[in-house]
C-alpha cells in the first residue's frame, strides 16, 4: 500500500531523528532531524486564542473538530488553514472536554461539570444547527469522557454515584442517552475518579471492546468492558495515583489487547515518575515503561499502520515511543492537551490558548 509505505519512511525519519540532541530543537516544534526534514507538529491558526481545547477529534488530514472553554466548538476541512466556530449557541459558559465527530457533517460534543453542567450535543449538518441530547439532572455525577465503537453505539462515563462510575449509553448516534445498570460495574476506590483532561479517559476499539481510566484513589486503575459497557473488570496500574491530581490521564488501544497509558500528576511543580504504562493483555496487567515519558502526559495516539509507534503529549511537550511504549523520548516542547490520528497519517493536537498543529514532514 502506497500510504503505508510512505508511513513507515516518515517513521523511519523520525527514529534517526531520535539520535540527536533534542534541546537542540527546543522551541522549533521539530521532532529532531538528522539531515533533513523529520516529521513535525506544523502550527495551525485557531484565531481562539483565549480558549483552551481538550477536546479534539480527527476525521482525516483535511477535517478536524475541536471543542474548548468558553462553549467553543471549531472545524476545518481544509487541514486548518481556516477553521470555523460552529458552537452550540447558548453554550458559551460550558466546558467541552470531548468531541466525537463521525465525518465533516456528524459530531457529538460533551460539556463537563456537576449536574446540569454535564450535557451531550449533537450535530448533523456541520454545526450549522445543534441538538441538545442529554442534560445531567443528578446533582451527584460529573461527567467526563465519551467514546464511540461505530456511528451508532457509544458511552459516556460520569465520576462514580452511589459508589460506583456510571456509564450512559446511546444506539443512535447520540440522538438519546440511557443510563446503564451498574450491577456489572465494580465499586470505586475511596476518592476514585476520572480526568476530563483530554477526552481519553474512556476509549474504545472494535465493536464492543472499552476502556475507563482512573486516578485519585489508592490505585491507578484501568477498567475494561468486552460488552459495550454493561459488565466490567478492573485492573491495577504502576502509574502512581493516591492523590486527587495523579493518575491515568489518557488511553490509547490499537486493538482489543494492546494498549497504552499515560498521565502522573498535572501540578506543574510535582514530578511525575511513571507516567506510562503498557498492556498486552486487554488490561488485565499493566507494565511501567521502562523508561517513561519524562513529565506528566494528558494525551496518547498510537501512529496509523504501526505497531509500535505512538505519540504523548502535555502541557511540557511530545513523546515518542517506537517500542510499543517500552520506552518515550521527547520531540517537542510545546503544549498539547489531546492529540488523535486518522488512517489517512493526519495526526492532529491541541491545546492551551489556542493551540492546533498537525503531524507534517
Amino acid at each position: 500500500m502506497a500510504v503505508a509505505g510512505a508511513y513507515a519512511a516518515a517513521l523511519a525519519a523520525v527514529a534517526a531523528g531520535l539520535a540527536a540532541p533534542a534541546q537542540a530543537y527546543e522551541g522549533t516544534g521539530a521532532v529532531p532531524g538528522a539531515g533533513h526534514r523529520a516529521p513535525h507538529w506544523a502550527a495551525k491558526d485557531s484565531g481562539a486564542p483565549d480558549v483552551r481545547f481538550r477536546g479534539l477529534s480527527a476525521v482525516s488530514r483535511g477535517t478536524a473538530w475541536l471543542a474548548g472553554t468558553q462553549g467553543t466548538v471549531l472545524r476545518t476541512t481544509d487541514g486548518g488553514t481556516s477553521w470555523r466556530n460552529v458552537s452550540p449557541p447558548g453554550a458559551a459558559e460550558l466546558q467541552f472536554r470531548d468531541i466525537e465527530a463521525f465525518d465533516a457533517r456528524r459530531a457529538v460534543v460533551l460539556a463537563i461539570g456537576e449536574g446540569e453542567a454535564s450535557r451531550v450535543y449533537r450535530t448533523d449538518d456541520g454545526g450549522l444547527t445543534w441538538t441538545e441530547s442529554f442534560r445531567n439532572t443528578d446533582a451527584r455525577a460529573f461527567y467526563d469522557c465519551l467514546t464511540f465503537f461505530d456511528s451508532r453505539h457509544g458511552l459516556a462515563m460520569s465520576d462514580p454515584v452511589d459508589g460506583k462510575f456510571r456509564i450512559l449509553s446511546t444506539s443512535d448516534g447520540g440522538r438519546s442517552w440511557q443510563v446503564l445498570p451498574s450491577a456489572g460495574m465494580p465499586a470505586a476506590l475511596e476518592g476514585e475518579a476520572g480526568f476530563a483532561a483530554s477526552g481519553q479517559c474512556l476509549v474504545s476499539s472494535g465493536p464492543r471492546d472499552v476502556w475507563l481510566a482512573t486516578g485519585g484513589g489508592a490505585h491507578a486503575r484501568v477498567l475494561h468492558s468486552a460488552d459495550r459497557g454493561l459488565t466490567w473488570s478492573a485492573g491495577d496500574t504502576p502509574v502512581p495515583a493516591g492523590d486527587p491530581a495523579r493518575g491515568v490521564f489518557a488511553l490509547a488501544f490499537r486493538d482489543r489487547t494492546h494498549g497504552l497509558a499515560v498521565g502522573g500528576d498535572y501540578r506543574a511543580d510535582q514530578a511525575s515518575p511513571q507516567a506510562g504504562a503498557l498492556t498486552a493483555d486487554g488490561g488485565r496487567t499493566w507494565t511501567t515503561a521502562a523508561g517513561s515519558p519524562p513529565a506528566y502526559r494528558s494525551g496518547v495516539a498510537w501512529l496509523p499502520y504501526s505497531r509500535t509507534a505512538a505519540l504523548a503529549v502535555g502541557p511540557t511537550g511530545t513523546d515518542l515511543t517506537l517500542d510499543a511504549g517500552r520506552t518515550w523520548k521527547t520531540v517537542d516542547t510545546g503544549s498539547y492537551d489531546t492529540l488523535d490520528c486518522t488512517p489517512d497519517l493526519g495526526c492532529w493536537a491541541a491545546g492551551e490558548k489556542g493551540r492546533v498543529a498537525r503531524l507534517e514532514s
